[in-house]
């Protein structure tokens, strides 16, 4: 099957290599113009603009973005809008927010161009192992690029779902974001303690191990996270500073809208916020008040 690539990081990239080795033929373009060459020398067709790739593709035409949220996703979208023609296919691969997604998809809908969103999860992995693809749309849509989903995904019937119409895919990605936050925060106050208890001497990395088999706390993130510990448990050189991507600030958002308690997800979000203030005027102020009504020391610098 026919299928153009737009966005060459190293997801975008690593998928269009697995498409490849499935057999499909895919048109790449990214504004990077050594990223097109790196994936043309595979095997692709490099496209050295929007408006190339879409006449390089057969119609009815499957166009799939894996570029950052947010303005550059909109931009792309506008560039292809004047481009595609009724009955083809836009899919957004990447991390949209899924209220922006059910807007782009009734924008295409009403020139008859079929919008399909697509959570992906798997990371640098995916190559290797395949993604896990959350694809939001119509039936049809999603039955004319099951042979792409098929060749993305672990297996031909498993790794990937239709969860639901437009915005579906993206709101089950967000979800997928907000318990990964979770699971990543409870695996780290874990080793947290156990690495804090020095008198016992354990080995955090070869708990780590432990843990994998048979355990019931055992997944692929411990299998991640044995993995870099048994190449630095000390993590001495690793600085204390946790991103988030959107998703997670979304996942609470749609909870407080919800009034729903979701605190492990909310709480994981603060924590992350939390590594990256080096300089805690709200700790500062909690060390003065203590000082004031306790007489509790205050550390200067």
């Amino acid at each position: 099957m026919d299928l153009g690539m737009i966005g060459l990081g190293r997801m975008g990239a690593n998928m269009t290599e697995r498409l490849l080795h499935a057999g499909h033929r895919i048109v790449v373009h990214d504004i990077n113009s050594s990223a097109v060459s790196r994936v043309a020398a595979q095997g692709a067709l490099g496209a050295s603009s929007i408006g190339a790739l879409v006449s390089e593709l057969r119609p009815p035409r499957a166009i799939w973005l894996m570029v950052p949220a947010g303005e550059v996703v909109e931009s792309t979208l506008n560039s292809i809008s004047s481009l595609v023609q009724e009955n083809d296919i836009i899919i957004d691969g990447g991390n949209s927010n899924y209220k922006d997604s059910i807007r782009r998809g009734e924008a295409f809908k009403t020139k008859g161009i079929q919008f399909v969103d697509v959570g992906t999860s798997g990371g640098i992995w995916g190559l290797r192992e395949g993604y896990c693809l959350m694809i939001g749309g119509s039936n049809d849509a999603v039955e004319r690029l099951r042979p792409i989903f098929e060749s993305l995904a672990p297996g031909a019937n498993q790794g990937w779902a239709h969860v639901g119409t437009v915005g579906a895919g993206h709101f089950v990605k967000m979800v997928h974001n907000g318990i990964e936050y979770g699971l990543m925060q409870a695996y780290a106050e874990g080793f947290a303690l156990l690495h804090k208890k020095t008198e016992f001497g354990i080995d955090i990395a070869k708990v780590a191990e432990l843990w994998r088999q048979g355990s019931v706390v055992r997944s692929w993130l411990l299998d991640l996270t044995a993995e870099a510990l048994g190449q630095d448990a000390a993590l001495e050189n690793v600085r204390p500073y946790v991103a988030d991507s959107g998703e997670g600030r979304w996942t609470v958002h749609e909870a407080i809208d919800l009034s729903l308690c979701a605190p492990v997800m909310t709480l994981s979000l603060m924590e992350r916020f939390r590594s990256r203030d080096e300089e805690s005027f709200a700790d500062r102020l909690l060390a003065v008040m203590s000082n004031k009504f306790g007489g509790h020391d205050v550390k200067t610098k």
